[in-house]
């Protein structure tokens, strides 16, 4: 044979050999290493940027998350520049075109099956809190949210117990919020709270607040200790008033249809990592909320704290405001009334 023949002969079994390896590609849906597909991009979108407590966690999620999926996942972690409203948020969470976000403190507002866990003063404390939530009582819940909303629950965390911010004077007992225009967040049970306490309840989002307090629109409002700082409501307020009148759930959710389009292995991941977050802002939320910490965290900065008459309020709420809520929660009102941790 030669050489010519020899070479031709060659090069029609190397085109053979290829078109018989894309017709294996073509019919088993996969490519060689160099052709694999791009990162499959994800985007966490919430209310706050760092240095929020929860935004921190959501960025480490989002870092942690790239990381460790080895090239697989592109998770963008989005804090305030993305969308500014919570509800919006959540709007595009649900519509898929954002694959994650938080309600942040408009949990109640978005899900209302989380409402009972924010009447006033029926969670006891953090222990009961966490337990509830990482128990029965948070599986049903993200039940709930999945059949009803198409959403996938990563985790709860929470804000911590509120108390009151004001600029013209403290709030130690209940008498001292008559007259007081409070802004609150736009569920039902955040103005049944402060109107049930004295006071006159103005729901707002929070991207309205600081505005507002400066026009002398409020009074004043509510956050956790962890928050007052982190948001810097001392620029509109001198008082910050420890009355622990609601407890702040909150979750952090996924587009369900994404979160189906991920493999087991990254879906485990995801979780993982969103019940290491769980743990890093419940530490920061409850580790600064108590008088002593509260008062290093804000008198640097203008504000003073005081205690107040936690008793006082809690009758009132008891009084006032449960016996609307307890007909309303049925079984899940006894689940958290009766709940020891």
């Amino acid at each position: 044979m030669s050489a010519p023949t020899s070479r031709a002969l060659l090069d029609r079994r190397m085109l053979l050999r290829a078109s018989a390896g894309m017709a294996g590609i073509l019919a088993t849906g996969r490519a060689p290493a160099f052709a694999q597909a791009q990162p499959k991009k994800l985007v966490f979108a919430h209310i706050n940027a760092i240095p929020e407590s929860a935004a921190v966690a959501f960025d480490w999620i989002a870092k942690e998350a790239t990381a460790q999926s080895k090239g697989a996942l592109d998770v963008q972690f989005f804090g305030k520049t993305l969308i500014p409203q919570e509800l919006e948020i959540m709007n595009a969470v649900k519509s898929g075109s954002v694959a994650m976000g938080s309600p942040a403190g408009a949990a109640a507002t978005v899900f209302p099956e989380m409402g009972a866990l924010l009447v006033p003063y029926l969670v006891k404390d953090y222990a009961s809190a966490y337990a509830m939530l990482n128990g029965r009582i948070g599986d049903k819940i993200s039940r709930e949210i999945e059949d009803k909303y198409k959403l996938k629950v990563l985790c709860y965390f929470d804000y911590g117990f509120r108390h009151f911010w004001t600029s013209k004077k403290p709030i130690v007992e209940p008498k001292d919020l008559r007259g007081m225009k409070i802004r609150v967040q736009q569920a039902k049970i955040f103005g049944d709270t402060i109107n049930g306490l004295g006071g006159s309840a103005v729901p707002m989002a929070f991207g309205e607040v600081i505005t507002a307090a400066k026009q002398g629109v409020i009074d004043g409002g509510d956050l956790p200790i962890v928050n007052m700082k982190a948001l810097k409501i001392y620029d509109v307020s001198k008082y910050a008033s420890l009355t622990y009148h609601n407890y702040g759930p909150t979750n952090a959710v996924m587009n369900l249809e994404i979160w189906n389009g991920l493999s087991a292995e990254q879906q485990k991941l995801i979780l993982d990592l969103s019940r290491a977050a769980q743990e890093k802002i419940r530490v920061a939320t409850e580790s600064v909320d108590n008088f002593a910490k509260a008062k290093s965290e804000l008198e640097p900065f203008g504000m003073t704290v005081v205690e107040s008459n936690v008793g006082e309020f809690r009758k009132v709420a008891q009084q006032k405001i449960w016996p609307a809520y307890k007909g309303q929660y049925g079984a899940l009102w006894d689940d958290i009334e009766g709940f020891k941790a």
